[in-house]
Parts: structure tokens; C-alpha cells; sequence
């Protein structure tokens, strides 16, 4: 049977330990940290990241998407507002993100509230994006039904048609939108399941509280 299969699926994590004597007082640089050994290994797609949301009858909803920069004031990613997701964020700000990168058998999970990065971010990353990606933006209703594929490439061919050599500029529908946190957990594989969890929370994005927790 598949499910006992399933059930026998074991794996140990022996790869790297995280300890209280060698992490950063500040999460965005643990987080820069990781991010980097992330990228040093090769790990594909290493930005890619889970981002959950809530409807507005209180439901989780979740998916990838890819982050598109970090500071000390939080995560970016870009989107269609109009999206499902962005109308949830719309509704209720508050989401969590999750990274894994299970070649180095590390988990990152940040929790915190959304709010949209200003218009000058959104149009300076939308006009390094690819052509293609740009048009993309443009003519994809992100999440309306639609009847079948020919519809999209229909609307991309009217589109192209229509707009010719002219410059492309950021529709009002996309943008960026920053995650703020106020809990970030690292959480690094270890033997017999006794991982490591290192959580910082925060009220006001400065002042981190570290803490080790179980796992």
C-alpha cells in the first residue's frame, strides 16, 4: 500500500547545529546569512518561498512565490493586488512566509503584517523585469477563470499588436508588497528529531528577543 510507504519515509539530519553562540543578535542578518549559503550551494530556486494568507471567511490559502529583496524593514515579493492573494492581504494584512532549503536541512518561517512598498520600488523592479514577464503582468487577469490557454495567448498577441515599439509602464493592478515581521524562526535538522528552533520576535521591527525553543 502507498500510504505505508509513505509512513516508512524516514530521513536524519546531521549536517550543521544552531547554537545560541553562533547566530546574529540581528534576524535579517542570520537571515542574509543562510539566504547566501543557500545560493553558495546551489540550491535551486533558492528565493522561493511559501507565502499564507487568510480569505475573508477565515480560510488559509497558500503558494509560492519567489522574494524579490530583504532589509531591516522586510521581505519583498511582487504580485498582482487583484490576485487572490492580494485580495486577501487587502482584507486581512496578516501572513507568514516559509523557506526551505532541504540540501542544508534548514526551515525559515516569518510571520508579520503586509503593507505595499511605494510606487517608485514598484516601478523601478517592474522595468528590470523581462519583456515577456512585463507583458505578462499586463494582460493576465492573476486568478479570474478563464475559458482556455489560446485565451492568453490571444491577449498577449492583441496586446503586442497593439502596444508596438512603445515603452511598457507598471500597471496600477501590480506591485510590491512587504512583508514586515514581528517572528522569525530558524529552525536547522539535527539527529533523532532533536532539531534546533531559534525564534526572534519583535513588536516593532527593532528590538528582537531571542529564544530557543523545542522541537
Amino acid at each position: 500500500m502507498l500510504n505505508d510507504e509513505v509512513a516508512k519515509i524516514r530521513k536524519d539530519y546531521q549536517k550543521h547545529q544552531l547554537l545560541e553562540t553562533n547566530i546574529s543578535k540581528d534576524p535579517f542578518k542570520q537571515f542574509g546569512e543562510w539566504l547566501q549559503e543557500a545560493i553558495n550551494a546551489g540550491i535551486e530556486d533558492p528565493t522561493a518561498m511559501t507565502l499564507a494568507t487568510i480569505s475573508t471567511k477565515g480560510f488559509p490559502s497558500a503558494r509560492i512565490v519567489l522574494l524579490k529583496g530583504f532589509d531591516e524593514k522586510g521581505f519583498v515579493f511582487y504580485t498582482n493586488y487583484d490576485s487572490r492573494k492580494g485580495n486577501h492581504i487587502k482584507k486581512n494584512p496578516n501572513v507568514a512566509l516559509v523557506f526551505y532549503w532541504k540540501e542544508l536541512e534548514r526551515q525559515v518561517r516569518i510571520e508579520g503584517e503586509v503593507e505595499k512598498v511605494s510606487k517608485k520600488e514598484s516601478d523601478e523592479y517592474f522595468a528590470s523585469r523581462p519583456l515577456e514577464s512585463q507583458i505578462s503582468a499586463i494582460i493576465s487577469e492573476q486568478s479570474a477563470e478563464i475559458p482556455d490557454r489560446n485565451f492568453l495567448e490571444m491577449m498577449k498577441d492583441m496586446f503586442v499588436r497593439k502596444q508596438g515599439d512603445k515603452p511598457i509602464n507598471r500597471p496600477d493592478h501590480w506591485g510590491g508588497f512587504r512583508v514586515i515581521p514581528r517572528r522569525i524562526e530558524f529552525w536547522q535538522g539535527r539527529e533523532n528529531r532533536l532539531h534546533d528552533r531559534i525564534k526572534y520576535c519583535s513588536k516593532n521591527n527593532k528590538d528582537w528577543k531571542i529564544k530557543r525553543i523545542a522541537p
